[in-house]
């Protein structure tokens, strides 16, 4: 038992941290009682070398930014830092005037936006107009460069924190999907920095015993799957799945949420690989990304397909071949650009990035589907070369067979929810975008909303191509959804899209939007919700009889209130 003036010390110590403080130092302290490290061996700095306090916030939608950001807290505090990390989410906002030194960690999500979490911090430094001369910063950036808006969230804070007059001693580090390096760097960056203004104090000896890793905190499902079916009829241009699935406990998840599962390589494909390096399938082998045999990372682990630029180039250091600044699949590089032996080409298997989890709006809802989450996907197809090719996931999913057994985990998409039960709501989801309104209106019949539901879909052929259209004209009949209109994009001469539907439907449509509808739209980012979007600001100029300027600011009043929410990909 702790004597009473340590007890309040202690009191007082967590009272005043944030979650991921109190996790850090429950790691911290179990490393010391594991290694049986007497206090002396990690004193912290005497008061007469005090170290001054840093701030690390991070905004994140996947986890990574989260991740990142603590790792980075602990090698500060290692360096003797006094590091405080919180969530952009639990940030204080009138603290930021207060702050000398701010680090933060942003992923950007959907159109270039912040995560959801960080938007009230983002709007805050974007919409006020207070200075904040005393602040030096840094940010670090995450994003994916197989998308337009790349980093700009991260981009956009960093702007904006320097116009309020603070001072960027890091320039900003824009880091793509294999992060891990570009931000070890950047720590490194930023505490070389801190070090030069004194930040870092020689005397602090803060050596945790172990370096506990985080775990990433997602519930990971056994799941198996009972139905696999292809929605689309026969003589159509596509291939979409819809998929069941059960697992051995409840699955926790709300309509608006995805499904993520990481997918195997093609065993024909990583066969070919094996057979042209020579090497041991049953090799140990431990990379940054994970640890296992040959075969096993080839198959389960690391990305084969259509590699980074990046990590084309590091292929070309490994192997000395001169290749072009492109992506290609790592059987394409080893066919053209051949390793030398099987030694180089496990130096190879080292710089692959890990196969990124794929995400999938969930079509099911939990009060309707009980104990099963269900998903829409569809195969992608595209060129490279003139060679088409599919996508690793979509194609992985349309050839699981029933009771195939897999792992996934829920992703929370808190900012795709249903409103109140009351409330009307107007759903803009072609092609696969049908997911979360199958869901949305799966639920709502369920729990007996009494909110009037408006369901616009759009496809390309009504025989071949509409999807789950036995359930829609169920609730249409039963009265559960209020109105639909349908777009078949070639089945006349003139394509007509969803957001042709909008302007005929545009007097009643803003009507809706006027007693309070809510509206979500979900499908391909580029081009249909930028056409959709850019249809409603016309409906919105020409029902309310306002300008261009005014009708941006009636939409983003709409999102600031989580009447317009989109979840597109």
């Amino acid at each position: 038992m702790l004597a009473e003036p340590k007890l309040k010390i202690i009191l007082d110590l967590v009272q005043s941290s944030t979650k991921e403080e109190l996790i850090w130092m429950n790691g911290y302290i179990s490393g010391l009682i594991s290694n049986g490290k007497s206090q002396e061996e990690v004193a912290p700095a005497s008061p007469s070398s005090a170290v001054k306090k840093i701030t690390i916030a991070y905004g994140t939608e996947t986890g990574n930014s989260k991740k990142v950001a603590t790792e980075f807290a602990v090698k500060a505090k290692k360096k003797g830092i006094a590091a405080k990390l919180v969530s952009l989410d639990q940030y204080k906002l009138n603290d930021l005037s207060k702050e000398e030194y701010f680090f933060t960690v942003i992923s950007t999500q959907g159109e270039g936006e912040p995560p959801v979490g960080a938007k009230k911090f983002y709007d805050h430094i974007h919409n006020n107009g207070f200075k904040i001369p005393q602040l030096k910063y840094g940010v670090l950036a995450l994003g994916d460069t197989s998308y337009p808006l790349y980093c700009k969230a991260g981009e956009d804070v960093d702007i904006q924190l320097n116009k309020l007059g603070g001072e960027r001693i890091v320039p900003l580090q824009k880091c793509d999907v294999d992060f891990e390096q570009d931000a070890d760097a950047w720590f490194e960056h930023v505490l070389k920095s801190l070090n030069e203004q004194n930040v870092v104090t020689p005397a602090a000896k803060i050596q945790p015993a172990t370096e506990t890793k985080k775990a990433a905190g997602k519930k990971y499902y056994n799941g198996i799957i009972i139905t696999n079916i292809n929605l689309n009829d026969k003589g159509s241009n596509k291939q979409t799945y819809h998929v069941e699935v059960t697992a051995d406990e409840p699955i926790e998840y709300e309509p608006g949420d995805a499904l993520a599962l990481i997918p195997f390589n093609k065993a024909s494909v990583v066969k070919e690989i094996i057979a042209l390096t020579g090497v041991n399938t049953t090799l140990e082998l431990e990379t940054a990304k994970a640890k296992g045999t040959v075969e096993e990372l080839l198959t389960k682990n690391l990305n084969i397909c259509y590699l980074l630029s990046s990590v084309v180039k590091k292929y070309a250091a490994i192997t000395g071949h001169q290749i072009p600044d492109a992506r290609f699949d790592l059987i394409e590089l080893i066919k053209k650009y051949p390793v030398k032996d099987a030694a180089q080409f496990v130096e190879v298997l080292k710089s692959l990035t890990a196969i990124a989890p794929r995400l999938y709006s969930i079509s099911s809802s939990p009060n309707a589907h009980n104990g099963e989450v269900h998903i829409t996907v569809s195969l992608n197809r595209f060129l490279v070369n003139n060679d088409e090719r599919f996508g690793l996931c979509s194609e992985f999913i349309g050839g699981l067979p029933v009771d195939t057994n897999f792992t996934f985990y829920i992703h929370k998409n808190r900012n795709f929810r249903l409103p109140a039960p009351e409330k009307d709501i107007i759903m803009i989801g072609p092609g696969t975008g049908i997911a979360p309104m199958r869901s949305f209106l799966a639920e709502r019949d369920a729990t007996g909303a009494t909110g009037r539901n408006w369901l616009f879909f759009g496809e390309q052929h009504f025989v071949t191509d509409f999807l789950y259209q036995t359930e829609i004209q169920s609730w249409l009949s039963t009265g559960v959804l209020t109105k639909l209109s349908l777009a078949f994009s070639r089945d006349q001469q003139e394509k007509i899209y969803v957001q042709h539907k909008m302007k005929k439907e545009a007097v009643e449509l803003f009507s809706w939007i006027e007693a309070g509808a809510f509206i979500y739209i979900s499908g391909t980012k580029d081009p249909m919700s930028k056409d959709v979007e850019n249809t409603l600001l016309e409906i919105i100029q020409e029902q309310g009889n306002k300008s261009a300027e005014e009708a941006n600011a009636y939409l983003k009043k709409l999102k600031d209130e989580g009447r317009y929410e989109k979840d597109v990909y």
